[in-house]
Protein backbone atom coordinates (compact mmCIF):
# COMPACT_ATOMS: atom_id res chain seq x y z
CA UNK A 1 0.00 0.00 0.00
CA UNK A 2 2.89 1.78 0.93
CA UNK A 3 4.25 2.10 -2.73
CA UNK A 4 1.48 2.42 -4.22
CA UNK A 5 0.96 5.78 -2.42
CA UNK A 6 4.73 6.65 -3.29
CA UNK A 7 3.92 5.67 -6.98
CA UNK A 8 0.40 8.33 -6.94
CA UNK A 9 2.36 10.90 -5.21
CA UNK A 10 5.42 10.46 -7.27
CA UNK A 11 4.04 10.14 -10.82
CA UNK A 12 -0.09 11.57 -9.89
CA UNK A 13 1.94 15.58 -9.05
CA UNK A 14 4.30 15.18 -11.89
CA UNK A 15 1.49 14.68 -14.64
CA UNK A 16 -0.67 17.04 -12.96
CA UNK A 17 2.02 19.86 -13.39
CA UNK A 18 2.53 18.60 -16.95
CA UNK A 19 -1.29 18.95 -17.14
CA UNK A 20 -1.17 22.71 -16.01
CA UNK A 21 1.37 23.28 -18.04
CA UNK A 22 4.08 24.04 -15.84
CA UNK A 23 7.61 23.04 -17.23
CA UNK A 24 9.12 19.88 -16.82
CA UNK A 25 11.94 20.61 -14.07
CA UNK A 26 9.62 22.28 -11.75
CA UNK A 27 7.19 19.40 -12.59
CA UNK A 28 10.11 17.02 -11.43
CA UNK A 29 11.23 19.18 -8.85
CA UNK A 30 8.00 19.34 -7.23
CA UNK A 31 7.34 15.96 -7.49
CA UNK A 32 10.44 14.94 -5.72
CA UNK A 33 9.59 17.26 -2.90
CA UNK A 34 6.23 16.20 -2.17
CA UNK A 35 7.59 12.61 -1.91
CA UNK A 36 10.62 13.57 0.60
CA UNK A 37 8.10 14.79 2.68
CA UNK A 38 5.08 11.86 1.88
CA UNK A 39 8.43 9.83 3.41
CA UNK A 40 8.77 12.57 6.25
CA UNK A 41 12.78 12.52 4.78
CA UNK A 42 14.90 16.08 5.01
CA UNK A 43 14.15 18.06 1.98
CA UNK A 44 18.13 19.06 1.96
CA UNK A 45 18.59 15.58 0.21
CA UNK A 46 16.91 16.61 -2.45
CA UNK A 47 19.30 19.20 -2.76
CA UNK A 48 22.64 17.05 -2.16
CA UNK A 49 21.35 14.86 -4.35
CA UNK A 50 20.85 17.76 -7.06
CA UNK A 51 24.37 18.71 -6.36
CA UNK A 52 26.50 15.63 -6.68
CA UNK A 53 24.48 14.59 -9.97
CA UNK A 54 26.40 16.96 -12.00
CA UNK A 55 29.96 16.18 -10.53
CA UNK A 56 31.10 13.21 -12.92
CA UNK A 57 33.66 14.03 -15.64
CA UNK A 58 31.29 12.49 -18.85
CA UNK A 59 29.02 15.10 -18.23
CA UNK A 60 31.68 17.89 -18.94
CA UNK A 61 31.19 16.56 -22.79
CA UNK A 62 27.62 17.89 -22.59
CA UNK A 63 28.55 22.38 -23.29
CA UNK A 64 31.49 21.29 -24.77
CA UNK A 65 29.72 19.62 -27.68
CA UNK A 66 27.34 22.34 -27.82
CA UNK A 67 29.64 24.94 -27.82
CA UNK A 68 31.43 22.92 -30.84
CA UNK A 69 27.82 22.61 -32.54
CA UNK A 70 27.44 26.36 -32.57
CA UNK A 71 30.90 27.17 -33.21
CA UNK A 72 30.86 25.23 -36.13
CA UNK A 73 27.80 26.93 -37.57
CA UNK A 74 29.38 30.14 -37.01
CA UNK A 75 32.21 28.98 -38.64
CA UNK A 76 31.27 27.78 -41.99
CA UNK A 77 31.82 24.20 -41.11
CA UNK A 78 28.29 23.54 -41.28
CA UNK A 79 27.49 25.19 -44.90
CA UNK A 80 30.31 23.60 -46.44
CA UNK A 81 29.17 20.38 -45.55
CA UNK A 82 25.79 21.16 -47.23
CA UNK A 83 27.50 21.79 -49.98
CA UNK A 84 29.29 18.60 -50.46
CA UNK A 85 25.95 16.44 -49.82
CA UNK A 86 24.10 19.01 -52.22
CA UNK A 87 26.65 18.61 -55.13
CA UNK A 88 26.14 15.08 -55.30
CA UNK A 89 22.24 15.19 -55.46
CA UNK A 90 22.88 15.22 -59.71
CA UNK A 91 20.07 13.42 -62.21
CA UNK A 92 19.40 11.48 -59.15
CA UNK A 93 15.44 11.06 -58.53
CA UNK A 94 14.89 13.42 -55.66
CA UNK A 95 18.98 13.67 -55.48
CA UNK A 96 18.49 17.05 -53.68
CA UNK A 97 16.02 16.07 -51.19
CA UNK A 98 18.21 12.86 -50.40
CA UNK A 99 21.46 15.05 -50.27
CA UNK A 100 19.24 16.78 -46.92
CA UNK A 101 19.09 13.36 -45.02
CA UNK A 102 23.00 12.95 -45.82
CA UNK A 103 23.75 16.20 -44.91
CA UNK A 104 21.94 15.91 -41.45
CA UNK A 105 23.87 12.82 -41.03
CA UNK A 106 27.06 14.75 -41.54
CA UNK A 107 25.84 17.82 -38.98
CA UNK A 108 24.76 15.38 -36.91
CA UNK A 109 28.09 14.21 -36.59
CA UNK A 110 29.09 17.39 -34.82
CA UNK A 111 25.95 18.66 -33.02
CA UNK A 112 24.41 15.61 -31.26
CA UNK A 113 21.10 17.89 -31.21
CA UNK A 114 17.84 17.42 -33.27
CA UNK A 115 16.47 21.14 -33.60
CA UNK A 116 20.15 22.17 -33.98
CA UNK A 117 20.61 19.80 -37.47
CA UNK A 118 17.30 20.72 -38.78
CA UNK A 119 18.06 24.54 -38.64
CA UNK A 120 21.35 24.28 -39.83
CA UNK A 121 20.70 22.30 -42.90
CA UNK A 122 17.17 23.24 -43.31
CA UNK A 123 18.28 27.26 -44.22
CA UNK A 124 20.71 26.12 -46.40
CA UNK A 125 18.52 23.15 -47.98
CA UNK A 126 14.77 23.87 -47.88
CA UNK A 127 15.17 27.24 -50.05
CA UNK A 128 17.48 24.88 -52.45
CA UNK A 129 14.54 22.00 -52.61
CA UNK A 130 11.88 24.94 -53.06
CA UNK A 131 14.09 26.10 -56.63
CA UNK A 132 14.27 22.96 -57.40
CA UNK A 133 10.55 22.61 -58.14
CA UNK A 134 10.15 21.08 -54.46
CA UNK A 135 6.43 21.77 -52.55
CA UNK A 136 7.58 23.75 -49.24
CA UNK A 137 5.49 21.39 -47.03
CA UNK A 138 7.31 17.83 -48.98
CA UNK A 139 10.73 19.82 -48.35
CA UNK A 140 10.25 21.07 -44.43
CA UNK A 141 9.33 17.47 -43.56
CA UNK A 142 12.25 15.44 -45.18
CA UNK A 143 14.53 18.09 -42.92
CA UNK A 144 12.29 18.06 -40.16
CA UNK A 145 12.58 13.88 -40.05
CA UNK A 146 16.39 13.78 -41.06
CA UNK A 147 16.51 16.26 -38.26
CA UNK A 148 16.19 13.42 -35.20
CA UNK A 149 19.45 12.05 -36.91
CA UNK A 150 21.20 14.44 -34.90
CA UNK A 151 20.72 12.51 -31.73
CA UNK A 152 21.55 9.09 -33.09
CA UNK A 153 24.29 10.05 -34.81
CA UNK A 154 27.12 10.05 -32.34
CA UNK A 155 28.54 12.18 -30.99
CA UNK A 156 25.46 12.70 -29.07
CA UNK A 157 23.81 14.19 -26.47
CA UNK A 158 20.76 12.15 -25.51
CA UNK A 159 23.65 9.20 -25.05
CA UNK A 160 25.60 11.00 -22.87
CA UNK A 161 22.87 11.41 -20.64
CA UNK A 162 21.75 7.75 -21.29
CA UNK A 163 25.27 7.15 -19.89
CA UNK A 164 25.38 8.84 -16.99
CA UNK A 165 21.85 7.44 -15.90
CA UNK A 166 22.86 3.80 -16.72
CA UNK A 167 26.13 4.04 -14.68
CA UNK A 168 24.66 4.22 -11.54
CA UNK A 169 22.47 1.44 -11.80
CA UNK A 170 22.58 -1.77 -10.40
CA UNK A 171 21.95 -5.32 -11.94
CA UNK A 172 19.83 -7.43 -10.37
CA UNK A 173 21.03 -10.70 -8.78
CA UNK A 174 18.12 -12.89 -10.38
CA UNK A 175 19.33 -11.31 -14.02
CA UNK A 176 23.00 -11.94 -13.26
CA UNK A 177 22.18 -15.56 -11.61
CA UNK A 178 20.12 -16.47 -15.43
CA UNK A 179 21.55 -14.48 -17.84
CA UNK A 180 25.43 -13.79 -16.54
CA UNK A 181 27.50 -10.67 -16.00
CA UNK A 182 26.07 -8.25 -18.21
CA UNK A 183 28.55 -5.40 -20.03
CA UNK A 184 29.35 -2.13 -18.69
CA UNK A 185 27.70 0.95 -19.99
CA UNK A 186 29.81 3.38 -21.26
CA UNK A 187 29.45 6.57 -23.54
CA UNK A 188 32.00 5.55 -25.80
CA UNK A 189 30.75 2.30 -26.40
CA UNK A 190 27.10 4.13 -26.70
CA UNK A 191 28.94 6.26 -29.36
CA UNK A 192 30.38 3.01 -31.49
CA UNK A 193 26.97 1.41 -31.02
CA UNK A 194 25.14 4.35 -32.72
CA UNK A 195 26.67 4.74 -36.07
CA UNK A 196 25.35 1.52 -37.80
CA UNK A 197 21.79 1.92 -36.31
CA UNK A 198 21.98 5.58 -37.52
CA UNK A 199 22.66 4.37 -40.92
CA UNK A 200 19.71 2.14 -41.20
CA UNK A 201 17.31 5.01 -39.91
CA UNK A 202 19.00 6.90 -42.91
CA UNK A 203 18.46 4.09 -45.48
CA UNK A 204 15.15 4.09 -44.36
CA UNK A 205 14.21 7.73 -44.56
CA UNK A 206 16.33 7.85 -48.24
CA UNK A 207 14.30 4.57 -49.77
CA UNK A 208 11.25 6.29 -48.90
CA UNK A 209 12.11 9.69 -50.45
CA UNK A 210 13.51 7.72 -53.57
CA UNK A 211 9.71 6.15 -53.77
CA UNK A 212 7.80 9.23 -52.97
CA UNK A 213 9.73 11.73 -55.04
CA UNK A 214 9.21 9.74 -57.90
CA UNK A 215 5.84 9.63 -57.94
CA UNK A 216 5.77 13.22 -57.19
CA UNK A 217 7.76 13.79 -59.65
CA UNK A 218 10.89 15.56 -58.15
CA UNK A 219 13.89 14.72 -60.62
CA UNK A 220 17.06 15.44 -60.10
CA UNK A 221 19.23 18.12 -62.71
CA UNK A 222 19.13 17.08 -66.67
CA UNK A 223 22.75 17.76 -67.74
CA UNK A 224 23.67 15.02 -65.26
CA UNK A 225 26.29 15.35 -62.50
CA UNK A 226 28.43 18.30 -62.43
CA UNK A 227 31.73 17.37 -62.02
CA UNK A 228 33.55 20.96 -61.66
CA UNK A 229 30.88 21.67 -58.94
CA UNK A 230 31.72 18.62 -56.72
CA UNK A 231 35.77 19.25 -57.07
CA UNK A 232 34.98 22.75 -55.94
CA UNK A 233 32.60 21.70 -53.11
CA UNK A 234 35.10 19.22 -52.11
CA UNK A 235 38.12 21.48 -52.14
CA UNK A 236 36.43 24.52 -50.40
CA UNK A 237 34.89 21.85 -47.76
CA UNK A 238 37.91 19.23 -47.19
CA UNK A 239 38.74 21.12 -43.60
CA UNK A 240 34.72 21.15 -42.84
CA UNK A 241 34.59 17.24 -43.96
CA UNK A 242 37.64 16.07 -41.39
CA UNK A 243 35.89 17.40 -38.77
CA UNK A 244 33.58 14.45 -38.27
CA UNK A 245 36.51 12.01 -38.90
CA UNK A 246 38.84 13.75 -36.45
CA UNK A 247 35.86 13.59 -33.58
CA UNK A 248 35.14 10.38 -34.18
CA UNK A 249 38.38 8.91 -35.36
CA UNK A 250 39.83 10.20 -32.06
CA UNK A 251 36.74 8.26 -30.30
CA UNK A 252 36.90 5.06 -31.61
CA UNK A 253 40.69 4.62 -31.58
CA UNK A 254 40.74 5.01 -28.41
CA UNK A 255 43.09 7.81 -28.69
CA UNK A 256 41.12 10.09 -26.60
CA UNK A 257 37.21 10.07 -24.26
CA UNK A 258 33.94 11.29 -25.78
CA UNK A 259 34.62 14.01 -23.44
CA UNK A 260 37.73 15.09 -24.67
CA UNK A 261 37.19 14.63 -28.60
CA UNK A 262 34.84 17.58 -27.44
CA UNK A 263 37.62 19.38 -26.49
CA UNK A 264 39.30 18.65 -29.46
CA UNK A 265 36.19 19.38 -31.46
CA UNK A 266 36.09 22.94 -29.91
CA UNK A 267 39.71 23.37 -30.75
CA UNK A 268 39.45 21.89 -33.86
CA UNK A 269 36.54 24.54 -34.99
CA UNK A 270 38.24 27.93 -33.56
CA UNK A 271 41.65 26.73 -35.67
CA UNK A 272 39.55 26.74 -39.15
CA UNK A 273 37.04 28.99 -38.61
CA UNK A 274 39.80 31.77 -37.93
CA UNK A 275 42.43 30.79 -39.93
CA UNK A 276 41.32 29.00 -42.67
CA UNK A 277 38.04 30.30 -43.36
CA UNK A 278 38.33 33.20 -41.77
CA UNK A 279 34.72 33.73 -40.97
CA UNK A 280 34.60 33.28 -37.33
CA UNK A 281 34.10 36.93 -35.51
CA UNK A 282 34.20 37.65 -32.13
CA UNK A 283 30.57 38.85 -32.47
CA UNK A 284 29.69 35.08 -33.66
CA UNK A 285 32.05 33.54 -31.11
CA UNK A 286 30.02 35.23 -27.66
CA UNK A 287 26.92 34.67 -29.48
CA UNK A 288 27.90 30.47 -29.50
CA UNK A 289 28.63 31.00 -25.78
CA UNK A 290 25.76 32.66 -25.48
CA UNK A 291 24.13 29.52 -26.74
CA UNK A 292 26.18 27.28 -24.99
CA UNK A 293 25.04 29.09 -21.61
CA UNK A 294 21.44 29.16 -22.02
CA UNK A 295 21.14 25.27 -23.36
CA UNK A 296 23.50 23.81 -21.33
CA UNK A 297 21.33 25.74 -18.19
CA UNK A 298 18.28 24.51 -19.85
CA UNK A 299 19.69 20.91 -19.50
CA UNK A 300 21.10 21.09 -16.49
CA UNK A 301 18.20 22.17 -14.32
CA UNK A 302 16.30 19.41 -15.88
CA UNK A 303 19.36 16.70 -15.07
CA UNK A 304 19.37 17.88 -11.50
CA UNK A 305 15.27 17.36 -10.79
CA UNK A 306 15.54 14.04 -12.60
CA UNK A 307 18.17 12.64 -11.04
CA UNK A 308 16.58 13.04 -7.67
CA UNK A 309 13.26 11.83 -9.16
CA UNK A 310 15.21 8.88 -10.32
CA UNK A 311 16.69 8.11 -7.22
CA UNK A 312 13.21 8.07 -5.15
CA UNK A 313 12.00 5.32 -8.38
CA UNK A 314 15.14 3.06 -7.51
CA UNK A 315 15.18 3.71 -3.62
CA UNK A 316 11.66 2.43 -3.61
CA UNK A 317 12.03 -0.26 -5.96
CA UNK A 318 9.63 1.46 -8.50
CA UNK A 319 11.47 -0.48 -11.66
CA UNK A 320 11.15 -3.97 -9.48
CA UNK A 321 7.70 -3.40 -9.74
CA UNK A 322 7.20 -2.26 -13.17
CA UNK A 323 9.33 -5.25 -14.67
CA UNK A 324 7.38 -7.64 -12.61
CA UNK A 325 3.92 -6.41 -13.90
CA UNK A 326 5.47 -6.02 -17.17
CA UNK A 327 6.96 -9.82 -17.25
CA UNK A 328 3.55 -10.94 -15.78
CA UNK A 329 2.05 -10.21 -19.11
CA UNK A 330 4.46 -11.45 -21.16
CA UNK A 331 7.87 -12.30 -21.26
CA UNK A 332 8.15 -13.01 -24.78
CA UNK A 333 10.97 -10.73 -25.67
CA UNK A 334 9.12 -9.35 -28.91
CA UNK A 335 6.23 -8.45 -27.21
CA UNK A 336 8.33 -6.76 -24.79
CA UNK A 337 10.46 -5.01 -27.40
CA UNK A 338 6.93 -4.14 -28.87
CA UNK A 339 5.48 -2.78 -25.49
CA UNK A 340 8.75 -0.68 -24.81
CA UNK A 341 9.02 1.32 -27.82
CA UNK A 342 5.28 1.95 -28.29
CA UNK A 343 5.39 3.65 -24.99
CA UNK A 344 9.01 5.17 -25.73
CA UNK A 345 7.04 6.37 -29.05
CA UNK A 346 4.24 8.20 -26.90
CA UNK A 347 6.15 9.43 -24.32
CA UNK A 348 8.72 11.63 -27.27
CA UNK A 349 5.32 13.18 -28.65
CA UNK A 350 4.73 14.73 -25.18
CA UNK A 351 8.24 14.91 -23.46
CA UNK A 352 11.62 16.44 -23.70
CA UNK A 353 13.97 13.83 -24.93
CA UNK A 354 16.79 14.14 -22.38
CA UNK A 355 13.69 14.35 -19.53
CA UNK A 356 12.08 11.41 -20.91
CA UNK A 357 15.77 9.85 -20.89
CA UNK A 358 16.78 10.27 -17.34
CA UNK A 359 13.34 9.07 -16.08
CA UNK A 360 12.67 6.23 -18.02
CA UNK A 361 15.78 4.91 -17.83
CA UNK A 362 16.13 3.51 -14.32
CA UNK A 363 12.84 2.05 -14.98
CA UNK A 364 12.81 0.10 -18.09
CA UNK A 365 16.50 -0.53 -17.71
CA UNK A 366 15.49 -3.48 -15.07
CA UNK A 367 13.09 -4.66 -17.21
CA UNK A 368 15.15 -5.04 -20.12
CA UNK A 369 18.11 -7.22 -17.47
CA UNK A 370 15.74 -9.05 -16.38
CA UNK A 371 15.12 -10.31 -20.23
CA UNK A 372 18.75 -10.44 -20.98
CA UNK A 373 18.91 -7.34 -23.28
CA UNK A 374 22.14 -5.95 -23.13
CA UNK A 375 22.14 -2.48 -21.43
CA UNK A 376 23.68 -0.62 -24.44
CA UNK A 377 21.50 -2.13 -27.28
CA UNK A 378 18.55 -0.93 -25.19
CA UNK A 379 20.10 2.61 -24.79
CA UNK A 380 20.54 2.90 -28.77
CA UNK A 381 16.69 1.71 -28.96
CA UNK A 382 15.56 4.29 -26.85
CA UNK A 383 17.41 6.90 -27.99
CA UNK A 384 16.35 5.88 -31.47
CA UNK A 385 12.57 6.01 -30.25
CA UNK A 386 12.37 9.33 -29.01
CA UNK A 387 14.44 10.61 -31.77
CA UNK A 388 11.50 10.19 -33.45
CA UNK A 389 9.24 12.71 -31.46
CA UNK A 390 11.24 15.41 -32.85
CA UNK A 391 8.75 15.00 -36.12
CA UNK A 392 5.31 14.17 -33.86
CA UNK A 393 3.11 16.36 -32.72
CA UNK A 394 2.13 17.62 -30.47
CA UNK A 395 5.64 18.40 -29.42
CA UNK A 396 7.56 17.76 -32.50
CA UNK A 397 10.26 20.18 -32.09
CA UNK A 398 11.75 20.04 -35.88
CA UNK A 399 8.41 20.35 -37.20
CA UNK A 400 7.93 23.95 -35.42
CA UNK A 401 11.74 24.63 -36.91
CA UNK A 402 11.12 23.71 -40.22
CA UNK A 403 7.68 24.99 -40.43
CA UNK A 404 9.49 28.77 -39.42
CA UNK A 405 11.91 28.30 -41.68
CA UNK A 406 9.86 27.83 -44.74
CA UNK A 407 7.16 29.85 -43.36
CA UNK A 408 4.42 27.42 -44.05
CA UNK A 409 1.32 25.78 -41.51
CA UNK A 410 2.67 23.31 -39.22
CA UNK A 411 -0.31 21.25 -40.01
CA UNK A 412 1.31 20.99 -43.65
CA UNK A 413 4.62 20.13 -42.30
CA UNK A 414 3.63 17.57 -39.89
CA UNK A 415 0.68 15.62 -42.35
CA UNK A 416 3.38 15.14 -44.73
CA UNK A 417 6.28 13.89 -42.16
CA UNK A 418 4.33 11.10 -40.59
CA UNK A 419 5.22 8.81 -43.81
CA UNK A 420 8.85 9.43 -42.60
CA UNK A 421 8.00 8.94 -39.28
CA UNK A 422 6.45 5.33 -40.17
CA UNK A 423 9.31 4.46 -41.62
CA UNK A 424 11.56 5.53 -39.35
CA UNK A 425 9.48 3.14 -36.56
CA UNK A 426 9.90 -0.06 -38.72
CA UNK A 427 14.07 0.98 -38.85
CA UNK A 428 13.73 0.89 -34.92
CA UNK A 429 11.61 -2.04 -34.59
CA UNK A 430 14.93 -4.19 -37.07
CA UNK A 431 17.13 -2.28 -34.55
CA UNK A 432 15.23 -4.38 -31.60
CA UNK A 433 14.97 -7.43 -32.77
CA UNK A 434 18.21 -7.60 -34.57
CA UNK A 435 20.97 -6.91 -31.43
CA UNK A 436 24.20 -6.94 -33.52
CA UNK A 437 22.85 -4.02 -35.58
CA UNK A 438 23.97 -2.18 -32.26
CA UNK A 439 26.82 -4.68 -30.78
CA UNK A 440 28.66 -5.77 -33.88
CA UNK A 441 31.04 -2.53 -33.88
CA UNK A 442 31.49 -1.88 -30.18
CA UNK A 443 33.06 -5.63 -29.94
CA UNK A 444 34.85 -5.48 -33.42
CA UNK A 445 36.59 -2.19 -31.42
CA UNK A 446 36.99 -4.43 -28.62
CA UNK A 447 34.55 -2.12 -26.33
Amino acid sequence: MADSSIILILFGTFMLLLVMGAPVTVSLGVAALSTFLYLDQNPIKLVQIAFTSVGSFPLMALPAFILAGALMEASGISKRLVTIAESFAGPVTGGISAATVLACMFFGAISGSGPATTAAVGMLMIPAMVKRGYDKGYASAITASSGGLGIVIPPSIPMVIFGISAIGLTVPEAAIEKHGVFQSVSITKMFVAGVLPGLVISISLLTLNYFRCRSLGYKGTDEGWNFKQIRSALRTGVWSALAPMVILGGIYSGFFTPTESAIVAIFYTLFIGTFVHRELTWKDLFRSLETTTWLSGRVLLILFTATVFGRLLVENNIPGMVAESMLSVTDNLYLIWLLIIVFLLFVGMFMETLAAIMILTPVLLPVTYSLGIDPVHFGIVMVCSLSIGFSTPPLGENLFVASGISNISLEEVTVKALPFAFVSTCAVFIIAFFPEISLFLPRLFGY
